[in-house]
């Protein structure tokens, strides 16, 4: 079973699959969409950019058309919990383009707005409401929403929202749950702590992987580059004088940081835009907006605010920052290699940052690439070793890991073309190994 004919779901869901360009289900849907239409509940993990919206929303919208046009106000039938407001949008432009052709009605709910036109949205009932966790919690004590007739509750990105620290806020919503649900977990990290939150919520539930926990994608080329704090933003320019870098994605640990960096590549002439929680929700939409139509070539984001971003044709994912939490670097350089296309990841590293590098390469199991041939690199501050060492010899004289699977090539510059294979829309000219071009409500 591969195409999405195959399936059991009624022509109109069909239709609108097909009309939206697709036929063949991706490893996850083919898993999860018949687990699902049997009723079972479902752990999934798996990558950002793997199909997993189309894989619990399908089997879920073709469940609700048994009751089609039945409706209770104030209340919904399915819910789907998302960590912020960028991936609850994403995923509710999705589940509109699903239910075109039939009478299910879908609702969002989000902080950052207004919440007068969410309430008023669900004044005669829903069918599917795609909320963040704060928001949601808020127009239930308000009184404003029923969640006693759920029949389908979603966690998605559940890692995500744990980190962000929605526990609490999960754990007081599923009290207003009825206790026989179909509840669906999908995670790209399974940590104890998902891990204990989904024995919690799911009943004897079917447990899929499309990818080993904590791993990252595997089109995805990896390279760190060491390089002293204070010429990061010397190497970033130096990165992006290449012209097939079209499409680019920057992370920052800070929102503060974000703005610097995108407001620097402004000055140097380099389209860019910021995206993080202090932003207004229109701000980061019209950001988001220009990024994915191509008028700005930089996105400038925090982890936050990054989930959210579904952009195809990112061809390269730069840690300006390395994350403090390994499992943030799954998730950053999940954001290019999507759908089947290769993708480069380039992480910028400290002093300071080596053990953060360290941790990473423990979760994902498996070393970064060390790349030397840049300007600005930093002589004898390898990752993996201790100050003092020198880069050439660490580990009683054995030679670096270098990109390319240890086949060091002075001669070529970090910026000099060699063919990686193009994803559509994404700007040719990639090359292996080298660039080409508290509680978060309001993330």
């Amino acid at each position: 079973m591969s195409k999405f004919t195959d399936l059991a779901l009624r022509d109109p869901i069909l239709r609108a699959v097909a009309e939206s360009g697709y036929e063949t289900m991706t490893p996850i849907q083919c898993q999860a969409i018949p687990a699902i239409l049997d009723d079972k509940d479902l752990i999934a993990v798996a990558q950002t950019g793997t199909g997993k919206t189309a894989a619990f929303s399908l089997p879920i919208i073709q469940k609700l058309l048994k009751a089609e046009g039945q409706r209770t106000a104030k209340a919904t039938r399915a819910l789907i919990i998302a960590p912020t407001r960028e991936l609850a949008i994403q995923i509710g432009d999705n589940i509109r383009t699903y239910t075109k052709h039939v009478h299910l009605r879908s609702a969002l709910m989000f902080g950052g707005v207004s919440d007068k036109p969410q309430i008023k949205a669900l004044t005669s009932g829903v069918d599917i409401l795609i909320a963040t966790p704060g928001r949601l919690l808020d127009l239930v004590n308000q009184k404003h929403i029923n969640l006693g007739l759920v029949e389908f509750l979603v966690l998605d990105e559940a890692d995500r929202m744990l980190d962000m620290g929605f526990i609490r806020d999960i754990q007081k919503i599923v009290k207003f749950l009825p206790a026989k649900r179909h509840t669906v977990l999908f995670s790209a990290t399974m940590p104890q702590s998902v891990e204990k939150l989904a024995n919690s919520l799911l009943r004897d539930p079917v447990r899929i992987e499309v990818a080993p926990a904590s791993t990252t994608a595997e089109k995805v080329d990896q390279h760190v580059l060491m390089v002293p704090k204070s010429r990061k933003r010397d190497l970033l320019a130096h990165v992006l004088k290449d012209s097939a870098i079209k499409r680019v994605l920057v992370f920052t640990r800070t929102k503060h940081g974000a703005n610097k960096v995108a407001k620097y590549l402004d000055q140097l002439g380099i389209s860019a835009g910021a995206i993080h929680g202090n932003k207004s929700q229109n701000a980061r939409q019209k950001a988001l907006k220009e990024f994915r139509e191509g008028d700005i070539r930089a996105l400038v984001a925090t982890d936050v605010a990054a989930r959210g971003i579904d952009v195809d044709g990112v061809t390269h994912v730069i840690n300006f920052e390395i994350p403090n939490e390994p499992e943030s670097y799954v998730h950053r350089i999940g954001r290019t290699a999507r759908a089947g296309a290769s993708g480069i990841s380039l992480s910028f590293c400290d002093h300071e940052e080596r053990a953060f590098l360290k941790d990473i390469e423990k979760i994902i199991r498996q070393p970064v690439p060390l790349m030397e041939d840049h300007p600005y690199h930093a002589e004898g501050m390898d990752p993996r070793f201790g100050d003092g060492e020198k880069s050439g010899k660490p580990n009683g004289g054995a030679p670096h890991r270098r990109s390319n699977s240890g086949k060091h090539k002075p001669n070529r510059r970090i910026n000099q073309p060699k063919s990686h294979g193009a994803k559509p829309g994404g700007g040719g000219g990639q090359r292996k190994g080298r660039p080409s071009g508290n509680r978060a409500r309001s993330a």
